[in-house]
């Protein structure tokens, strides 16, 4: 079929995906003090946690330019683009102004920008159910459609093993982040319309992380129609037990794991977990 999924670099994939023709990742840029990274397969992870670690600012990043989206337009007649939450960064309304720029001097192209509301294993499960509903058949109009329906039912939480960057940028005050770290509180976040919130805390990072397995058991609507989708930051044994934490709960339809890549690391940390489904 003669599409083309583009994601931007919170989309974080499995190695399947990344070898997939149809789905094109464009990077962000990370910036930490004086460094800046392109986030694709050159990027090493674990330069960059130490780059974080080291640092006593906040990292930053930079959304692609509408340049950068508008190139990969070219060739397929259907286009998708999933974003990063549009509360979160500029991806989104890059994403957009580079689609109505290129629909001026090419107005019979089909180009759709989904803003995800979410970041990288929900960015993950968006692009996953795009390809299906491509390959089943659908017209572009249905699965533009379909995939903002799916996207407005998703949802995503996270446990993150450090507050540091969330300390950095304001999110949490020193006091509340010392707090945490000396009681070794976790706080479990979720997603509310693209924006971050707390949903429950527990004490240790295992227990937080069935603290969020019994969170998804509550809220999860016909589960053995959907696909669970975790990703982790340099911890895959932690993203196994929740998998299974999870599944010893709720009757998933199935499951993917994937790494975070650099954005999606910025946000979450070493040993951070995101699931979506």
């Amino acid at each position: 079929m003669n599409y083309k999924i583009i994601g931007d670099s919170c989309t974080d994939l499995t190695k399947e995906m990344k070898n997939d023709p149809h789905i094109k990742i464009i990077p962000l840029t990370l910036i930490v003090d004086d460094y800046h990274l392109k986030d694709d397969d050159n990027l090493d992870i674990h330069q960059f946690l130490k780059l974080m670690k080291e640092s006593p600012n906040c990292p930053k990043s930079a959304c692609p330019s509408p340049d950068d989206y508008m190139k990969e337009f070219e060739g397929e007649d259907d286009v998708y683009v999933v974003t990063l939450s549009s509360k979160l960064s500029g991806s989104y309304n890059s994403a957009e102004l580079a689609r109505k720029l290129y629909l001026e001097e090419n107005p019979h192209k089909k180009i759709g920008i989904i803003d995800s509301k979410s970041a990288s294993a929900g960015q993950t499960l968006l692009t996953v159910k795009l390809r299906e509903l491509i390959e089943n058949g659908l017209s572009f109009e249905n699965v533009m459609k379909q995939i903002k329906e799916f996207r407005d039912g998703m949802k995503t939480k996270f446990v993150l093993e450090s507050l540091d960057t969330l300390r950095k940028n304001g999110r949490l005050n020193s006091l509340q982040a010392l707090i945490c770290s000396t009681l070794n509180i976790k706080p479990i976040m979720g997603g509310a319309e693209g924006s971050i919130c707390k949903l429950d805390q527990a004490r240790g990072i295992m227990r937080a992380l069935v603290s969020m397995a019994k969170l998804i058991e509550k809220d999860v609507i016909q589960p053995q129609e959907r696909l669970l989708t975790i990703a982790h930051c340099n911890c895959y044994e932690r993203a196994m037990f929740l998998k299974d934490e999870i599944l010893k709960r709720v009757p998933f339809k199935d499951y993917l794991i994937v790494e975070t890549a650099g954005i999606s690391t910025m946000y979450a940390n070493e040993g951070g977990i995101i699931a979506a489904y």
